[in-house]
């Protein structure tokens, strides 16, 4: 069996690729980094470097054109600033609505266009790395197990059953993707998950501020994207 991952090179989608390696093995696995117009390009290098890594087929899908509208914050075409603040802080403001880096409908594009990649490639499973903490008090609703059931069913379907979408971490929080992914020796030390694109992550942004807490919840109190560069240095 062939499996796809939908990879952004973070945290969350490198545990999915790891993931999917240890299940069906590195052959038999293609990673798709998709490029939408996001200011915090350089993750798209980092995902490279790590299906590079874990020998992997690697393939980019460039989606930017649809975006060109949005006044999201995590997007290039808007002048606003990315919030630095907690996503709790942030839909404390809200009102319960999507935080501003919420790109519209983005998963829901994302497994499509995967679905049709994934199809013309021989796969049939879809991996993506969504997990409770995102979607948690409706910040990014795009992440909520009720979208997957929803997105997963319509996908099956619409693949004649012949394809199906894996969420694995959809009820998890971030430290237990970070556990797993420790299990399956995930290389966190080339992951990027700011939304700032920097030479170091911003450690204020919602998605730094996460991904913190998440390896201090497993015992680790210094970033290993900042360990490893540390050590370089």
């Amino acid at each position: 069996m062939k499996a796809l991952v939908l990879f952004s090179g973070g945290v969350d989608s490198t545990t999915c690729l790891a993931l999917a390696i240890d299940k069906y093995g590195a052959e038999n696995v293609t990673a798709l980094s998709v490029s939408y117009g996001q200011k915090h390009s350089r993750e798209l290098a980092c995902a490279k470097e790590i299906a590079a890594r874990m020998g992997v087929t690697f393939k980019t899908l460039d989606l930017k054109k649809i975006f060109e509208g949005s006044d999201c914050t995590l997007l290039e075409a808007s002048d606003a600033e990315i919030p630095k603040e907690s996503y709790s802080e942030q839909l404390e403001k809200t009102g319960g609505k999507p935080v501003s880096t919420y790109v519209p409908f983005r998963n829901g594009l994302f497994l499509s266009a995967a679905a049709s990649v994934a199809l013309s490639n021989g796969c049939e499973v879809i991996y993506y790395g969504a997990h409770g903490d995102d979607a948690a008090g409706n910040a990014y609703p795009d992440c909520s197990r009720e979208f997957n059931d929803a997105m997963s069913r319509a996908i099956y379907l619409g693949s004649g059953n012949m394809l199906r979408v894996e969420a694995p971490f959809v009820g998890l929080t971030k430290a237990d993707v970070v556990k797993k992914g420790l299990e399956l020796d995930a290389p966190y030390e080339l992951t990027w998950s700011c939304y700032e694109s920097g030479d170091r992550p911003c450690g204020k942004c919602g998605t730094c501020r996460d991904r913190a807490k998440a390896f201090q919840l497993n015992g680790i109190f210094e970033d290993p994207y900042l360990t490893r560069h540390r050590e370089e240095e």
